[in-house]
């Protein structure tokens, strides 16, 4: 292709595009397809000969077409926003033209003079503090934009443990090897933070402990600061606090006026997510959730969500730069130059070495819209949201569990867990809109975003129509099913001693006769996913409690010493013994009774050492975590899981030799 065809042909894709977001709210939300439906629309190999544009162009409809989810649709409301638009594409289509690589300021200086400044206006235009300013006498901070918040929250975690990690090893008068300290540090977040904070700790290697929230679902001050005392009391090293404001779930908010105080009295590093509700801070109306901002150390949403600055952007500030610098900074000759030192160099405030020309849309949307009409975009998301939320309350069928916020709205049958999981399964099949569930504790919820900015008043009545029609259809079908069930007239009944039978037992028929009500026999994927049975641990290296003990000696033995914490109930807990028949020594596991609803609603997950079971010994390494509670049966799978790792020595414990001791280090020492 040559730049004549290729003006021709841009201007060809361009009406395409045009004409696709113009009437996308008339195609299915949802594609009709099964995995690997593409490979029967493609040849097995790519082709030898060049093929010519026409029919490329031509199977955009044909093979790639059927398969899209319809982000952009009025009708899309799973999860949240992703929104784009014309003048945030004309940014992109700028900057893959220019295709510059933007690691150092040397390698590209409009890329990264205007990601500042922008990201300076964003920072002032959504209320927060001076000092994620770049440009600021009093500010040592500064914004960068990430690929992603799931990004942005790992590089946070990175740069509090590294803080923190220094800041232990100038307090120690010993050396100790880094891993040393890493395993001791716990880092928080409300059992309500996104997933992305839990991969975090699977990266970096430590642990999550995820805190109980209120009956708001937010996480409180007093919830942390009680969490703090506890680890410190085992030995542990609190480092960080990751806040949401915004949740996945329900859009619930943590209390950063009572976080921020506790992180600053312990020395956490204070990360706030507000992946979606950052957006809402244009308009000064909604910032009530940012008291106590003051606080943070770290800060991101995404621009790519509800700002109509499409995917990949995510804005992501933090106050003092530098601790960002001393965690990623690498130095090789040759991405030198000789304005290093004056100059911001974004590859050391970040994973990667690369880094794409993001800032151009960002720059074209604010620019485009202003802040007036970015503001009035967001309120009229969340006035479409009171819409539904006022139809849905005023049918006696639905309630709404918990509050609304913004432009998430949360509700379920009056029926139960079962009929609304039959609902959703209706809706989600029939592709005229696309919904995706929740839990609230128990409670099984659906969840309707307004994602669109092309989304009417009209859109909202008529899916809210097709809700309500399905709703009844189904209760009627329920009730008619019900009936049919119950005992003819006449009919003689037995009645004998188990005339009451334990209430477990006792099947619930709305859950029998939604079960019933499937009779196309189409299996979707929310069928398994709401039907398999919620885990406590999502992970062979979560544990669900903290250990009675503390290891203080060096790796190659077996010194524990035992730290007050857990209640023992059936009497004390004996220490580890080495000795006894076989190649494994046995790690005495807590009292199963343990393992109560309070103690489940508290759930700590460690990540310091992957804890598959007590085969783990014969790699020469011993098991710091404590055991997973499993049935019989799936110890027995878990052990057949253990014989087939690559670690596993042949050799007993006893003939393998001791590994280099390293320097122990107590838990006070870490206080």
């Amino acid at each position: 292709m040559q730049a004549e065809e290729y003006n021709r042909r841009g201007k060809e894709l361009v009406d395409y595009i045009t004409q696709y977001l113009s009437s996308v709210r008339e195609r299915r939300v949802i594609p009709d397809v099964k995995p690997g439906y593409m490979k029967e629309l493609l040849p097995d190999t790519a082709p030898t000969e060049p093929e010519d544009w026409e029919s490329i162009f031509n199977d955009i409809e044909k093979v790639i077409m059927p398969g899209v989810v319809h982000w952009q649709s009025p009708h899309m409301h799973a999860y949240y926003p992703s929104l784009t638009s014309w003048p945030s594409m004309l940014g992109d289509m700028l900057a893959d033209a220019i295709n510059c690589v933007g690691f150092t300021w040397a390698s590209s200086p409009a890329c990264t003079e205007l990601e500042m400044n922008v990201m300076d206006w964003l920072c002032k235009a959504l209320g927060l503090p001076y000092f994620f300013l770049h440009h600021h006498p009093d500010s040592s901070g500064g914004g960068i934009l990430q690929s992603t918040v799931s990004e942005s929250t790992l590089v946070a975690l990175l740069a509090a443990r590294k803080d923190k990690i220094l800041q232990l090893r100038a307090e120690l008068n010993q050396d100790v090897d880094d891993s040393v300290l890493n395993a001791r540090l716990v880092a928080y977040a409300s059992d309500q933070a996104h997933s992305s904070v839990e991969k975090a700790g699977l990266i970096a290697l430590v642990k999550i402990r995820f805190l109980p929230t209120d009956e708001q679902l937010s996480l409180r001050g007093e919830t942390l600061k009680q969490a703090i005392q506890e680890d410190r009391r085992r030995g542990l090293v609190p480092f960080m606090l990751c806040a949401t404001l915004g949740t996945t779930g329900v859009c619930a908010f943590d209390k950063l006026s009572e976080l921020g105080p506790v992180c600053a009295e312990e020395g956490l590093w204070l990360h706030v997510d507000a992946a979606y509700a950052g957006s809402a801070y244009f308009c000064p109306e909604l910032r009530w959730s940012l008291e106590g901002i003051e606080f943070a150390h770290s800060f991101v949403f995404n621009p790519s969500k509800w700002m109509m600055v499409h995917f990949d952007c995510t804005a992501f500030w933090v106050k003092d730069k530098y601790k960002l610098q001393q965690t990623f900074n690498v130095d090789p000759v040759y991405l030198r130059h000789e304005n290093s030192q004056a100059a911001t160099d974004f590859m050391h405030w970040q994973i990667p070495l690369s880094r794409r020309f993001r800032s151009l849309k960002l720059w074209f949307v604010m620019r485009s819209f202003g802040l007036k009409n970015l503001q009035a975009h967001i309120r009229h998301g969340i006035e479409m949201a009171k819409l539904l939320e006022s139809h849905i309350r005023n049918d006696p069928n639905f309630e709404v569990p918990t509050e609304r916020h913004l432009g998430l709205v949360v509700f379920c049958l009056k029926g139960g867990n079962a009929l609304t999981q039959e609902l959703l399964r209706r809706l989600t099949r029939s592709g005229t809109m696309y919904l995706i569930p929740a839990d609230i504790h128990t409670k099984r919820i659906i969840r309707f975003t307004v994602t669109s900015q092309f989304t009417t008043a009209e859109d909202i009545l008529t899916d809210w129509s097709i809700i309500s029609k399905m709703a009844s259809t189904l209760l009627a079908e329920t009730q008619s099913l019900n009936i049919a069930d119950q005992p003819q007239s006449g009919e003689d009944e037995v009645i004998g001693e188990n005339q009451y039978p334990e209430s477990d037992n006792i099947s619930d028929p709305k859950h029998d006769a939604a079960s019933k009500l499937d009779k196309a026999q189409v299996e979707l994927w929310i069928d398994k996913a709401w039907n398999r049975p919620r885990r406590p641990m999502r992970s062979l290296s979560c544990n669900s409690e903290p250990l009675p003990y503390t290891y203080t000696g060096p790796l190659s033995g077996y010194d524990f010493e035992r730290k007050p914490g857990i209640k023992d109930a059936a009497g004390s807990l004996s220490s580890p013994s080495t000795t006894g028949s076989g190649a494994m020594f046995k790690i005495t596991e807590s009292p199963s009774n343990l393992l109560g609803k309070q103690v489940l609603k508290k759930l700590t997950k460690f990540y310091s050492v992957p804890s598959f079971c007590n085969q783990w010994v014969q790699c020469g390494r011993h098991q710091l975590c404590g055991p997973l509670k499993v049935s019989q049966a799936a110890q027995k799978h878990l052990s057949s899981t253990c014989r087939r790792m690559t670690c596993m020595s042949s050799s007993p414990v006893a003939n393998t030799a001791p590994s280099p001791p390293v320097e122990a280090v107590t838990a006070p020492t870490l206080m």
